[in-house]
Parts: structure tokens; C-alpha cells; sequence
């Protein structure tokens, strides 16, 4: 089949690799025309898809970068990736918008329309809809099909990949629901039919929300048990041997990535929105986990006064760590950017590393730290560790610290070393 992608990014990128290594023809329609050039020269700037691989599918002419709707022509079936961000702290469906405008011109009958990008309930058929039958003078469910199959991409995990990750897919109607599960059925190991567009769509809301609200739990838990001298990270690990009914969620500096802050917001903005009514776990989540890189900061703040009596203002602080997950460069919505931020706005003179961010990327300024460099950690009032990349050398880093305040809980308890 011809398979047009949408988007290329985190999410749209790997679908079109893997479905042009299905054996589909496929155009990976990307705006961004730097991105596109990337992209034909065989340079991937998405760490789940290696060069090598995407040039394999460039070699065997399966894949097709392009910036021209007119290469969307004659597609069978189209999925839109594109991003659905926050703003102004409201769900912004104005790419999904676009990509419905730019697709509908090309949509002939029989062809096939996925949504994969993450949206509240009803987006499919209320947004998406209305823009393809409108453009195409066509009507869904009847000269054309429709789906929705939400994206379950997390960058970095080389076990759960896209192909053996179960995919919901759903349709506009039964017939819709064939043609969407038959294309999956082909770039993944396992689909999960779902009995509406909606239900699919408030899935992976909830999917990011339930995840969303345990992870403030426990920061919340790590504030309550730090103010009452208890060890929080001892305390999960006791909790995590109850076989039944707990499953574990650990504290750290806050929530990033493209989908905890922003997904769960979709779907409590849209309660509202809808119906008046608050979404209080998820608005009462929201406010503690944004809050989490402030009470990093006081946390570092009291001991640098309590152990050196100095304030941040001036000192020398080592930040290790500024995406959002250990083993990616994906710095979305990071919470290890927003401390950093935050230590510098209070006059810190932060120096920052990660092995996976360019200088110019992640305004850090870079100095050697792994198992063969010399730097001098000793040379710092404080280190933070962030994000914990496996290669950061944790032995060293607690031998030569003067003190460390571990947001992860990585580093084994010592006097000069905190954790979170």
C-alpha cells in the first residue's frame, strides 16, 4: 500500500520506518523542510531509529521524505502524528487542524485516515471529520474510512518497541475499524479493537493520567516522610513486596516528556469545557507535580545553608542530567531544565552535563564526567543529580562530592549524600 505519515517526529518517524520495512510504499510528510533534508541525506534525529536503518529504507526506495502536499497523492492510507501541545495551559489541536486541511485535498475513496496524535475524546469525530469530508466533499464512514489508533511511543526503551507494543485501533464504523486494524496488523505484533473512537481516545488519556496522579502521590509521600525523618525510598521498597493491589511509582524532580504534562490536561480541560465540571485528582496532580523542580531547589537551598552556611546565590553547582528520562535526548517539558533554570535565576553558577544534549541544545556548558575523565567534581559546593544516565559514574561521583542531593534515588545513603 501507499502510507503516508504525517509528521515526522518521535512518534511518526519510527510508524514510517517500520511500515516501509513492512513492504508498504511510504511518504513521510514532514513541513519542516530542514528536517526533510535530514532525512534524505539518511541522517535520523530520532535516537529510536538508527541511521543505518533509515538509510535501508531510503537504499530500497520504501521510504520518501517530503515537504510537498502534492506527494500525498493516491495515498491508501494516511496517519496523522503531528504534535498537540499546551498553550497558554489550554490543548492547542491546531497542527491536528492542519494536517486534516492539507490531507483532505487528497483523500479518494477508499482510502484510509488514522489519527495517532494524543487528544481529548471526540477530536476524531468532531475536529478531524468535519475538516476531511469539508475538503474532500466526501463522506466519512461511507467513501472513506476513518480510525483512531493512539501512539504508545517512549523514546529511549529498546524493550517495548512500536512493533510488539499492543496497538488499540478503532473506526468511525465496523468497516472503518477492518481497514484501520488490516494496516496495523502489518507494522505491529498485536492490535487491540476498541468499540468507539472515543473510548480509543480517552484510553491513552488515561493511560498518561493514571500515571500521572501516582507520580504525584509519591512526590507528595517523599515531602510528608522528609519532614518526618522517614526514609521514603526504603518505604516503597517495602511496599513493593506486597504481591497484590501496589504497583510502584517512584519521586523525582517533577514530570516530563511529551505526555504526562500535557495529556492528562487534555482530558480535564475538556470536562470542563465540555461540562462544567472539574477533574479535581488530575488539577490537584498537576499543581503538585509542577511544583516538584521548587521544592528541589529549597531541598538544595537548606542544605547548602545547613551544611556550608551559604546561600545558592553565588555558589558552584554541578546539575548532572537535563532531559527527562535517563538513556534519551528527548528534553521536552523536562523538570531538570526547570531546576536549572530556576538555580540560575537565584544567581547559582550551574554547570551542566549530558552526554545526550549538545551545548547549544540544552544551554549546557559541557566538562568531562564518565569513568575515564578527570574532571574535578571536588570543585563544587553542591552536585544535583537529575536525570541518571548510565554514564554518569556514580562511585566516583559520591567519593569526590562535598555533597549531592539525588532526585532519582540512585545513590546508595551516605552523610554527604541526599536523596530526594
Amino acid at each position: 500500500m501507499h502510507i503516508c505519515v504525517l509528521g515526522q517526529g518521535y512518534v511518526g518517524l519510527p510508524l514510517a520506518v517500520r511500515a516501509a520495512e513492512a513492504g508498504h510504499t511510504v511518504t513521510g510528510y514532514e513541513p519542516d523542510r530542514a528536517r526533510c533534508e535530514a532525512l534524505a541525506a539518511g541522517s535520523s534525529y530520532v535516537e529510536d531509529i538508527g541511521d543505518e536503518r533509515l538509510q535501508a529504507v531510503l537504499g530500497s526506495d520504501t521510504y520518501y521524505a517530503s515537504s510537498d502536499p502534492q506527494d500525498l497523492k493516491g495515498f491508501d492510507v494516511a496517519v496523522i502524528t503531528v504534535p498537540t501541545p499546551l498553550t497558554d495551559r489550554a490543548p492547542d489541536l491546531s497542527c491536528v487542524r492542519d494536517a486534516g486541511r492539507v490531507l483532505a485535498e487528497w483523500i479518494e475513496p477508499g482510502a484510509t485516515v488514522v489519527l495517532e496524535s494524543t487528544t481529548h475524546p471526540g477530536t476524531t469525530r468532531d475536529v478531524l471529520i468535519p475538516l476531511l469530508e469539508e475538503g474532500s466533499g466526501l463522506v466519512a464512514g461511507r467513501d472513506f474510512h476513518v480510525g483512531f489508533s493512539p501512539e504508545r511511543i517512549d523514546p529511549g526503551n529498546a524493550e517495548w518497541r512500536l512493533e510488539n507494543t499492543p496497538k488499540i485501533v478503532a473506526g468511525l464504523t465496523e468497516g472503518c475499524l477492518e481497514r484501520v486494524k488490516a494496516f496495523y496488523d502489518t507494522v505491529t505484533d498485536v492490535t487491540v479493537p476498541a468499540s468507539g473512537l472515543e473510548e480509543a481516545e480517552l484510553a491513552k488519556v488515561f493511560e498518561n493520567t493514571y500515571r500521572h496522579v501516582n507520580i504525584a502521590l509519591v512526590n507528595e509521600l517523599s515531602r510528608m516522610a522528609h519532614m518526618l525523618g522517614v526514609d521514603v525510598w526504603h518505604t516503597l521498597e517495602l511496599a513493593a513486596t506486597k504481591p497484590f493491589g501496589f504497583t510502584k511509582f517512584l519521586p523525582g524532580p517533577g514530570v516530563g516528556g511529551h505526555c504526562l504534562p500535557i495529556d492528562p490536561v487534555y482530558l480535564s480541560h475538556h470536562v470542563k469545557a465540555r461540562h462544567g465540571q472539574t477533574f479535581r485528582l488530575i488539577e490537584l496532580a498537576q499543581d503538585i507535580n509542577e511544583s516538584q523542580p521548587d521544592y528541589v531547589v529549597r531541598r538544595l537551598q537548606d542544605a547548602l545553608s545547613r551544611r556550608f552556611r551559604r546561600s545558592v546565590h553565588g555558589a558552584r553547582v554541578l546539575a548532572l542530567g537535563a532531559t527527562y528520562k535517563p538513556g534519551t535526548s528527548d528534553a521536552r517539558q523536562s523538570p531538570a531544565v526547570e531546576v536549572i533554570d530556576r538555580l540560575r535565576q537565584m544567581g547559582a553558577d550551574v554547570t551542566v552535563v549530558d552526554p545526550y544534549l549538545p551545548v547549544a541544545q540544552g544551554s549546557c556548558r559541557e566538562i568531562p564526567f564518565g569513568p575515564a575523565t578527570a574532571a574535578n567534581v571536588g570543585d563544587f559546593d553542591a552536585v544535583v543529580l537529575l536525570t541518571p544516565h548510565a554514564e554518569f559514574d556514580l562511585t566516583r561521583l559520591a567519593a569526590e562530592a562535598a555533597y549531592v542531593l539525588d532526585t532519582r534515588g540512585v545513590m546508595a545513603a551516605a552523610p554527604h549524600v541526599e536523596r530526594l
